[in-house]
């Protein structure tokens, strides 16, 4: 009892991570990951924790809370028909097979390695969303079966990696072949849960919690975090979606991605000046 006394600081920060994560993903229509893995990661230092546990606590826990919010993206999807089913078919093996592969990678590699890994990706995002936004594909459809099945295997075993759900990666490379937005965003939402239940199963099965861990790890996943994110974004989620539809989309993207650009500079700096 003492101990979760002891802890409330960082409840009531989580509490303000959940509500940020929720009013971002639904101003700028991203994926949760791309939020809640930066500001863990800089949360959980704050409280004493190192930056190679913070970095793989981050990503354990957001995959975590990707389960059930996909859940419900998914559902919100298929009523609409924004689920490319045949795509889905072909790509869903490879990417259950690379997410647990890429869990287990994870789990053997430095923490610095996959903040590393998460500001590149992050910055690549930030800059795809400055300089590409309404821009056309530059490929007129999908590759054949082979190149399609390296692009299934690279967005679930990166995905995975860094936490983050299909989204992220999914639907620039989608779109990027001229597949419809709408539908790059419905089937990538698929995408999220097949990266993260498997990821999640096999960080909690060979995961161990670090010795720097705060109150409440288990094995690599922070519960109290999961437990005070998940409905905090599925709440704010739809008020900053209605927020964002009131504002400029355009302006807001470009600003996220100012703001992401400078999260990824200031993870870079700190693992390649540590």
């Amino acid at each position: 009892m003492n101990e979760l006394l002891q802890s409330w600081p960082i409840l009531v920060a989580l509490v303000v991570t959940g509500i940020f994560a929720g009013l971002l993903a639904g101003l700028f229509g991203v994926g949760g990951g791309i939020v809640i893995v930066p500001v863990l990661y800089f949360l959980l230092q704050s409280f004493g924790v190192s930056p190679e546990s913070a970095m793989i606590i981050a990503t354990a826990t957001s995959l975590a809370t990707i389960v059930p919010t996909s859940i419900s993206s998914i559902k919100a999807h298929h009523k609409k028909g924004n689920i490319d089913i045949g795509l889905l078919k072909y790509w869903a093996g490879f990417i259950l097979v690379f997410a647990v592969l890429g869990s287990l990678l994870a789990h053997n590699v430095k923490g610095g390695v996959l903040t590393l890994m998460f500001a590149v990706i992050a910055l690549l995002v930030a800059l795809n969303m400055l300089f590409r936004a309404g821009a056309e594909a530059p490929f007129k459809q999908l590759p054949g079966k082979f190149g399609q099945s390296i692009m299934a295997s690279l967005v679930g075993g990166l995905s995975v990696m860094i936490g983050i759900g299909g989204g992220t990666i999914g639907v620039p490379l989608l779109t990027s072949f001229n597949v419809k937005a709408h539908k790059a965003v419905g089937t990538a939402a698929v995408f999220g849960f097949l990266i993260a239940l498997p990821g999640v199963l096999t960080l909690l099965t060979i995961g161990s919690t670090p010795a720097d861990a705060p109150f409440g790890t288990l094995g690599l996943i922070n519960l109290p975090a999961f437990l005070l994110i998940i409905p905090l974004t599925i709440f704010f989620a739809p008020i900053g979606a209605s927020l964002g539809a009131k504002l400029n989309p355009k302006q807001l993207k470009r600003a996220f991605a100012v703001v992401l650009v400078i999260t990824s500079l200031r993870m870079l700096y700190q693992v390649l000046a540590g």
